[in-house]
């Protein structure tokens, strides 16, 4: 099959970026910024707390009760809402990519999270869990955990995005291999009230809408109830699909469409919450080597999750917390191949029970017990041919994961503290794994925190990894094994100054038995396989500073190294990501500029090209006092308007070898509390 574009026969020309012209505006921010640090500003301060006051921020993520950063056995990092706010982030993948190591791919259908050198294209995020006030949102079809518009959860929403990067699987099992994402929303108190927002973004034109209430009420019952709209066109980008003798421009054919609902109810011990994502996604790269240039291809990704929590003190020294939840999943995706077209539908359930016993009993002990049972009881994949509904394909399976958890958190003495952990997993096969974690914290001066860490986690293979096959396209591998992941890392901690904080974590991970696409040596089709081998080191390196007039700067160099027994050129795994990120209320204004700078090192495709390395700026202006309860704010996305591109999925699968990114864009919002 051969068509042509025929207007649209050559890739629009090079853009080249002025230099100079780059220079002089990241000068004037630069400069804005140094102005601000030594003018205080009347303008209510988005980011009012000091660096002392950031690192006491709790994190219940690391071990499901509250810790503050210098107690959790991790490298962990915190983005609060004054962040996500003074930058304008608007997916939790923008915000996570501003912290070290972090880097993320878009396919122009959906965004996946690298972590530490490792990133495979078409790796849904399976390998970091996904967590929102604690509840699982990773599924056990493809084992995805929701970032980018599939979260099903506005920004706006968020109080602050714990991040925990090694090992999580001592409390967490499944999936937790090279981090934990736990999301922490806001709730009706912290509302207070209404909200209504929107924005328009040009030239997307993506246009969104949210309202949000929230009140504590005078019975103490605390109420929030959310609902935000997205509706976007999209870019044009030239494509080549190679083989396929296909050439041209997809014009309106990158459309979005998101809608997302919230509630929360909460009274004393007891908290219910429930959320649903609905997002459609036109596909303009023909993915899964279906028919180039088509329109009417597809993908829809629907996530629901509720969770009825009780958490309250028996005594003095005990504290129990239980939760019953659920998180459901509904996948669609519509091509065509050859002109006639195809569904697929994908389907899980998951309802699960988990109760956690936390004790001070022992003087200098914290001990928490945990137990959780989760019932997976629909896992389903569909294939169906629309032409001949008497060809379709029907996979279907379900399953069941259950889990023991024991923590000891033991202050040995006044600067030295020991975390150690065990967590016993079994799922419907048989299956049985162990994932240990072992932390020694010292406090070798009151300015200074060393930790020393080991952990192992594992995956079992997803249902779409392990089943899914189909006629000509894959094959399925019934007997895949699971992988598991050993790390070791290193973190100091120094507080320099009150208003600057350094860090340093050097770290080694290998994970074993990982699984890779590959071929069936029967069929010659593109199956799961255990690949052998991966390991990773690095370092990375990272200061925070913030001034006395709310200015703050946070910035990182992460340098990593993958090496893996299937390859030399690893695909995706940049060795060099550096990140800058700079806020200040602007003098004698009721302004505040948010600017960023990240540096994301080149990168290998599947096929083994590189794909350059590249500088990207964005930059946020916000006003909260031009009127009363009125926010309005300025967003220039790819400020330089760079030239660049991501590896593209599973490129067996798909045509392109890389996608290009967007252009510069601008969004205005505005927001009114009342």
């Amino acid at each position: 099959m051969t068509r042509h574009a025929s207007d649209d026969v050559q890739p629009p020309s090079t853009h080249r970026t002025d230099g100079l012209r780059h220079r002089v505006i990241v000068g004037a921010v630069l400069a804005a910024g140094l102005l601000a640090t030594t003018h205080a500003s009347s303008a209510s301060e988005l980011t009012g707390m000091s660096l002392e006051d950031l690192m006491a921020v709790n994190v219940v993520g690391a071990s499901r009760y509250a810790q503050t950063q210098r107690e959790v056995a991790a490298a962990v990092s915190v983005i609060t809402r004054d962040e996500i706010k003074a930058f304008g982030w608007r997916t939790i993948d923008e915000a996570l990519a501003s912290l070290p190591g972090i880097f993320t791919t878009y396919d122009r259908q959906y965004s996946f999270l690298g972590v530490r050198g490792f990133g495979t294209p078409g790796d849904y995020t399976t390998r970091v869990l996904i967590a929102i006030n604690g509840n699982r949102f990773n599924e056990p079809l493809y084992d995805g955990g929701p970032t980018g518009r599939t979260l099903p959860l506005d920004m706006s929403l968020i109080e602050r995005i714990e991040f925990i990067p090694g090992p999580g699987g001592a409390i967490y099992g499944q999936n937790a291999m090279l981090g934990v994402v736990n999301i922490v929303t806001r709730t009706g108190q912290t509302v207070d009230g209404s909200e209504v927002a929107v924005s328009y973004r040009w030239p997307l034109a993506e246009r969104t809408a949210r309202a949000t209430w929230g009140k504590l009420l005078d019975n103490d019952l605390e109420v929030l109830v959310s609902m935000s709209g997205l509706v976007s066109r999209g870019e044009d980008h030239f494509y080549d699909f190679g083989a396929a003798g296909v050439r041209g421009t997809a014009r309106g054919m990158d459309s979005e469409r998101d809608a997302d609902f919230n509630a929360l109810l909460s009274r004393g011990p007891w908290k219910l919450e429930f959320m649903h994502g609905d997002r459609r996604k036109d596909d303009p790269t023909a993915a899964f080597m279906s028919d180039p240039l088509r329109d009417g291809q597809k993908q829809r990704d629907r996530y629901t999750g509720a969770q009825l929590q009780y958490r309250d003190q028996i005594g003095d020294d005990l504290t129990l917390s239980a939760r019953l939840y659920g998180t459901d999943y509904r996948y669609e995706g519509r091509f065509f191949y050859d002109g006639a077209p195809y569904g697929y539908t994908s389907v899980s359930e998951q309802r699960g029970i988990e109760l956690q016993l936390i004790s001070t009993v022992f003087a200098g002990h914290t001990l928490s017990f945990g137990a959780e049972y989760r019932n997976e009881g629909r896992i389903d994949q569909y294939v169906h041919d629309l032409s001949d509904r008497a060809n379709d394909t029907a996979i279907e399976r379900d399953g069941y994961r259950a889990g023991l958890y024991v923590q000891d958190e033991w202050r040995l003495s006044d600067t030295l503290s020991s975390t150690a952990g065990l967590r016993v997993d079994r799922n419907r096969d048989g299956d049985i794994e162990l994932s240990p974690r072992l932390g020694l914290i010292w406090a070798a001066r009151p300015d200074t925190t060393l930790k020393a860490l080991l952990g192992r986690a594992h995956r079992e293979p997803n249902a779409y990894e392990r089943d899914y096959e189909e006629d000509g396209t894959q094959a399925a591998n019934p007997n895949l094994d699971g992988e598991s992941i050993d790390t070791v890392e290193l973190v100091i901690d120094h507080a320099a100054t009150d208003q600057l904080h350094l860090r340093a974590a050097l770290y080694r991970w290998q994970i074993e038995d990982m699984i890779r696409l590959g071929e069936d040596p029967v069929s010659g089709l593109p199956q799961f396989q255990s690949a052998g081998r991966a390991r990773a080191k690095g370092i990375e390196l990272s200061a925070s500073q913030s001034w006395r007039t709310g200015a703050r700067l946070r910035t990182s160099l992460a340098l990593q190294k993958l090496d893996a027994e299937y390859g030399d050129k690893v695909e995706n795994s940049p060795e060099v990501l550096a990140k800058f990120n700079f806020s200040t209320p602007i003098p004698h204004t009721s302004l505040r500029l948010g600017y960023e700078l990240r540096h994301d090192g080149s990168r290998y495709n599947g096929v083994g090209d590189r794909i350059p390395g590249y500088w990207l700026s964005n930059l946020h202006l916000v006003a909260e006092r031009w009127a009363k309860g009125l926010e309005v704010s300025l967003t220039v996305l790819n400020l330089f308007d760079r030239e660049y591109a991501h590896p593209s999925a599973i490129p067996r699968l798909n045509w392109q070898r890389d996608i290009e990114q967007d252009g510069r864009s601008v969004r205005l919002g505005l927001e009114y509390r009342f």
